[in-house]
């Protein structure tokens, strides 16, 4: 029997996706990562220093700190962005022009660039002229220039506004491949609109708010050009998130070899915390038992065998 002979042009048409992703992604990550094990003095002079760097950044207080506010931004945006995203997909209309009114209007913040949300809440914040800083200090004394947790206030409160947008137009469009027949079975059971939302368009959305959290936890840790231009990472160091140390660490010192594997570190834990993050939310859904699955099936045991000793009572 003749063996069935490969065709291997299919690899030409996949080429020129491996070549733009060599230089784009491939090439500067192998740069970084010898930047990272060398102490560059010039062009042609350089030390190899091992790990030294890499040590140097996970005893740093700088970075711990920095490490610390980056996580406790995330964990606020989630917890404010994906409720508030789920509320408003559920008060917008579903059908006819008020549908479509309703995805303009809210789609645009996200239509804007980053720099000029940061510009934009810059002016908005300004406790002469803004029409936030104006208003809150009505009732109290508002500077984001002096005042650490009113520069992180302003922070959350930009990227909320910028980034809930998102959240919800994806539940939006979750909501929107539910079939009626859910809906109908619900009404004529007498569901509360709580109990709908908890049981019929929570579990639908289970996907799309895996990929909300996913997307959001990721921007949020990496944001950059929002807080800059707003803060500075000021006052002091209270706004001062890993990326605008890391770009303080590369460009204003020029400290190549210690901002390469910093940047290298930022972005393996990126990765892996996603990974874990994904494996966790998709856990009931992989093949073989599940922690969810072994209870179900250590119960529906315990039923059995409750049921088989009553019938052999009687």
């Amino acid at each position: 029997m003749l063996a069935k002979r490969k065709n291997n042009k299919a690899w030409l048409l996949v080429l020129p996706v491996v070549i733009v992703v060599a230089f784009t992604a491939i090439i500067p990550i192998m740069t970084v990562a010898n930047y990272s094990v060398q102490d560059v003095f010039s062009p042609t002079n350089r030390l190899y220093v091992g790990l030294d760097f890499f040590r140097q950044i996970a005893t740093d207080p700088a970075i711990i700190d920095a490490f610390v506010r980056n996580l406790t931004f995330s964990a606020q945006i989630l917890l404010i962005e994906i409720p508030l995203g789920i509320f408003i997909a559920r008060l917008m209309p579903r059908e006819g022009w008020k549908a479509a009114a309703a995805l303009v209007i809210v789609a645009i913040p996200l239509v804007i660039p980053w720099n000029v949300v940061g510009v934009t809440w810059r002016i908005l914040a300004r406790p002469d002229v803004g029409l936030l800083g104006v208003g809150i200090n009505q009732f109290r004394p508002f500077d984001i220039g002096n005042t650490p947790a009113d520069a992180w206030f302003t922070m959350v409160a930009m990227d909320v506004w910028h980034w809930t947008p998102l959240v919800t137009l994806l539940v939006y469009a979750g909501l929107r491949s539910i079939p009626q027949a859910y809906y109908q079975a619900a009404s004529i059971d007498a569901a509360s609109p709580w109990s709908v939302f908890r049981f019929v368009e929570l579990p639908k959305l289970r996907r799309v708010l895996m990929i909300a959290l996913l997307l959001r936890f990721m921007d949020s840790f990496m944001i950059y050009a929002e807080p800059y231009i707003l803060t500075g990472g000021g006052p002091g160091t209270s706004t001062q998130v890993m990326s605008i140390l890391l770009s303080v660490l590369a460009v204003i010192q020029f400290d190549l070899g210690k901002s390469a594997a910093f940047s290298l570190i930022y972005f393996l834990f990126i990765q892996v915390f996603s990974f874990v993050f994904f494996t966790v939310l998709t856990l009931d859904e992989r093949p073989g038992p599940t922690k969810s699955a072994l209870k179900k099936q250590k119960k529906r045991e315990r039923e059995i065998a409750a049921a088989a000793t009553e019938g052999g009572n009687s």
